[in-house]
């Protein structure tokens, strides 16, 4: 007989570990052996694993309360929405499951703004970026502007308008009589951890006052303190109509939010959107733990240290390497351009104990804890140099 077959759909392409306990920036498999994780889960444990406040605070929970629904008041969710609203340019919250979830509140929400509030129906377009990602969802991986994350899934919803990247003429010339938004991510984490040009995210800003557009921001990867500022808008001295939260604002625990500005609080009257879990007890007693320690902490100022430290090592150590070709990024938010596919080196990366991921097929991303230790990171950035560096060598 053959080996059995999993009770799992096969659509993740999994790497060979499974982790039993996790710490700060190790992880340990089920015979024991330690990892240094660079990539928490996708950007997602910006605190390490298992943070001790954030525990704490669950714990607390766990012997409280779980569920009740959002047919009545939970306190959780107003003190973790009057955190991020104080904290942020928006002055109202919705809280979902993923980032998935809170990217299709604010397609939602932008449509439901130009029909109900506006009284435009017909603007109902929007704007996105080639190579940009959005989530899975039939609206949101429609915006997505990757092919490769559509295909099977025709008819796709329509309304989606797809420019290039960091190119503000381009963008111009696609605003039209149906347009209502811009969906932008500030760094393409999945596409390659592109960074946007400081003037190019200025013009968009312009383009949306101009025509009378929202602006979305995807922060699903880019916030809670990963590229330096608490949201990486910041960096960028603009405010968005709307901005999208997730991984790290849960600590790993599953949270999604919208943020938007005042005027957008007409268009999501009751009944118009929801979620039976979203914004529960538990997943926002973790958001509020996460929120209050990057501030206490001083978390995001960390991250931009950290991430420019890491850029100088990998720019002074690899300049040389024919596998390398631009290294980038914002914060701890860090990608390794290679002119080979990056597969085969992750691997051996792995091999030596560290956790890294790609983004895109010719990309290493390091997305490791805002709460790393220096001497954690520089084990992580010479096991990976040392690996690039004999690949190299052994190319010639």
């Amino acid at each position: 007989m053959g080996e059995a077959q999993s009770a799992l759909f096969p659509n993740y392409a999994r790497y060979p570990f499974t982790f039993v306990k996790g710490d700060g920036s190790r992880l340990w498999d089920e015979h024991g052996k330690e990892y240094l994780d660079l990539m928490c889960g996708l950007a997602v444990t910006n605190l390490g694993h298992a943070p001790k406040q954030v525990t704490e605070r669950l714990k607390e929970q766990v012997d409280t309360l779980w569920h009740t629904s959002n047919l009545f008041h939970i306190p959780n969710q107003e003190k973790l929405a009057q955190l991020l609203v104080d904290n942020s340019c928006a002055d109202a919250v919705f809280f979902s499951n993923s980032g998935a979830e809170a990217n299709e509140a604010a397609i939602k929400l932008v449509r439901r703004y130009f029909n109900k509030v506006l009284g435009q129906p017909q603007r109902y377009e929007i704007i996105t970026f080639d190579m940009s990602f959005h989530g899975r969802t039939l609206a949101t991986l429609t915006a997505t502007g990757q092919d490769k994350v559509k295909e099977g899934f025709a008819p796709l919803p329509e309304g989606f308008v797809y420019a290039p990247y960091n190119d503000a003429d381009a963008l111009e010339k696609l605003i039209g009589d149906r347009t209502c938004a811009i969906m932008l991510e500030l760094v393409q984490g999945e596409g390659g951890v592109n960074p946007a040009d400081p003037a190019f995210v200025k013009r968009v800003a312009e383009l949306c006052k101009q025509h009378g557009l929202l602006l979305i921001l995807d922060e699903i990867q880019t916030g809670m303190g990963r590229t330096g500022k608490l949201f990486a808008y910041e960096h960028y001295g603009i405010k968005p109509d709307l901005f999208t939260l997730a991984k790290g604002l849960g600590s790993g625990m599953p949270i999604g939010a919208l943020l938007g500005k005042a005027k957008l609080r007409e268009a999501f009257t009751a009944g118009s959107h929801g979620s039976t879990f979203g914004g529960n007890y538990l997943s926002t007693a973790a958001g509020i733990a996460t929120v209050e320690t990057m501030l206490a902490e001083k978390l995001p100022e960390r991250a931009a240290e950290l991430g420019g430290y890491i850029m100088s090592e990998l720019k002074t150590k690899l300049a040389d390497n024919p596998l390398v070709g631009q290294i980038r990024g914002l914060g701890l938010l860090i990608g390794i351009g290679l002119t080979v596919p990056a597969v085969e080196l992750i691997a051996e990366i792995h091999g030596q104990g560290v956790l890294v991921v790609s983004a895109g097929p010719n990309v290493i991303r390091l997305a490791p804890s805002l709460l790393i230790s220096k001497e954690d990171l520089d084990r992580g950035l010479e096991t990976i140099c040392s690996v690039l560096t004999k690949k190299a060598a052994a190319a010639v």
